[in-house]
């Protein structure tokens, strides 16, 4: 059995490197990502810089147009049959990204850095269909956590042009740490329970504002020097990478400037919880209620929804049990409860990460926190050797959550076909077994 602390070990080293190889079931899963590079002065192209409106930005992305956190990306939609992208200096070389053209399957490819990628062309699976899409849409995510490209140019055939695409309606952000990252799941964090989440509910804007070892409490975690009662302002995450970039002086999140999240789901406090990190029960409470007068500081309107903690599986006997079931489950369900007081309520405390100071509102406030129990939703089957969940771990959580929104809040699903998660088709057509 793998310890806490040598999974952590195990997560920085992995870090440390970019890799292509995916296992399943301890089996190497063969991968077919395309050398996706060009050489663009072969080629004909009407460029659009990385400011340009008509490109979306999707999750955190830096003023250098540098991506944070997991699973940012790019949309927007283009005439023609050719997209590519100039990626700047600032990129992780070989990270890994995925991108689609309307709503078709995923595909992959490494990227260079300082390169240009060819990634839609007359030649792309689907480029030569038509409709209902329409005009065509050009999407793009970064798979893993820890790892990230800067957008430097967009090239679309001379004489085309790239077509803004209106955001969705709504808009969901996930707070967290490695469970939300995707960490250990196929495509990391194309296959995270928080990217199905948002991506799942369809017509919806989402963030995943999560990070490998981060606790919530603001303490060195796992080599994250600042936990996300602090992070969670920022634009950058607390990867090495951004002490590279940024230094000291990391960009504080301007939330005027973008639009605020209608819901705020919030799973962290694995990390707090374990003891190598020596976080105590009071720190991390403080820390939890802070996260959340943070966001109702920043985003008055916000509904938050705060997951119980998991801890993984051990077998006991003839059966397996849940490891450490107390995790916090009262003081977390206390918390929530004393958000929902009258006390509370009457004059609301709000807190900015950046300032550290707490203060209140003067106005009356509805309840907007939520609990969401995640007891019974997976088994010790559903987490991988490495104590995180597998793909199919994700998808129940993810389902759930879905669920929970839609009872709770309303929020009709409208994902109808369009791929969500990447190679999860599992099935048995033989019937002689």
């Amino acid at each position: 059995m793998v310890s806490f602390s040598s999974l952590a070990i195990l997560g920085l080293n992995l870090a440390a490197r970019v890799s292509s190889t995916i296992l399943q079931n301890g089996q190497v899963r063969k991968t077919n990502f395309p050398d996706t590079r060009i050489n663009p002065a072969d080629y004909s192209f009407t460029t659009y810089p990385a400011n340009a409106t008509e490109i979306s930005y999707k999750g955190r992305w830096d003023s250098k147009h540098v991506s944070w956190w997991s699973a940012p990306g790019i949309k927007f939609g283009y005439t023609g049959k050719t997209v590519a992208i100039t990626f700047g200096n600032l990129t992780d070389n070989g990270v890994l990204v995925g991108y689609r053209i309307g709503g078709l399957d995923w595909m992959f490819t490494n990227i260079t850095a300082g390169a240009t990628h060819l990634l839609v062309s007359p030649e792309t699976p689907g480029s030569n269909e038509t409709g209902p899409i329409n005009p065509w849409t050009f999407e793009m995510r970064v798979s893993n956590w820890a790892y990230g490209v800067q957008i430097d140019s967009v090239h679309v055939a001379a004489g085309e042009k790239l077509v803004k695409i209106p955001d969705f309606g709504r808009r969901i952000e996930v707070i967290g740490d490695s469970l939300a990252a995707g960490m250990y799941t196929t495509y990391e964090g194309l296959s995270s329970w928080a990217y199905g989440l948002g991506a799942g509910l369809g017509n919806t804007e989402f963030t995943v504002t999560a990070y490998p070892g981060i606790c919530a409490a603001d303490q060195d975690c796992w080599g994250n020097p600042r936990g996300q009662v602090h992070q969670w302002f920022y634009t950058s995450d607390t990867s090495y990478r951004a002490s590279v970039i940024h230094g000291d002086d990391p960009e504080p999140w301007d939330f005027a400037k973008h639009p605020a999240a209608d819901i705020v789901v919030i799973n962290i406090g694995t990390n707090d919880r374990n003891e190598a990190n020596n976080v105590s029960t009071e720190a991390y409470i403080d820390a939890l209620t802070k996260i959340i007068e943070g966001i109702h500081g920043k985003w008055p309107k916000a509904q938050v929804i705060v997951m119980s903690l998991w801890l993984g599986f051990y077998q006991s006997g003839n059966t397996y049990l849940p490891n450490a079931p107390d995790g916090w489950v009262k003081e977390i369900y206390d918390m929530v409860r004393w958000f929902n007081s009258d006390d509370y309520l009457r004059n609301p405390i709000i807190y900015d990460g950046v300032t550290k100071k707490t203060s209140r509102t003067g106005k009356r406030a509805k309840p907007f926190v939520h609990y969401f129990n995640t007891t019974g939703i997976m088994q010790h089957n559903d987490i991988g050797p490495l104590w995180h969940p597998t793909d199919v771990g994700a998808v129940k959580v993810a389902s759930h959550l879905q669920q929970f929104i839609r009872i709770k809040f309303g929020w009709d699903f409208y994902a109808t076909g369009p791929e969500i998660f990447h190679e999860t088709l599992y099935w048995n057509d033989e019937p002689n077994y």
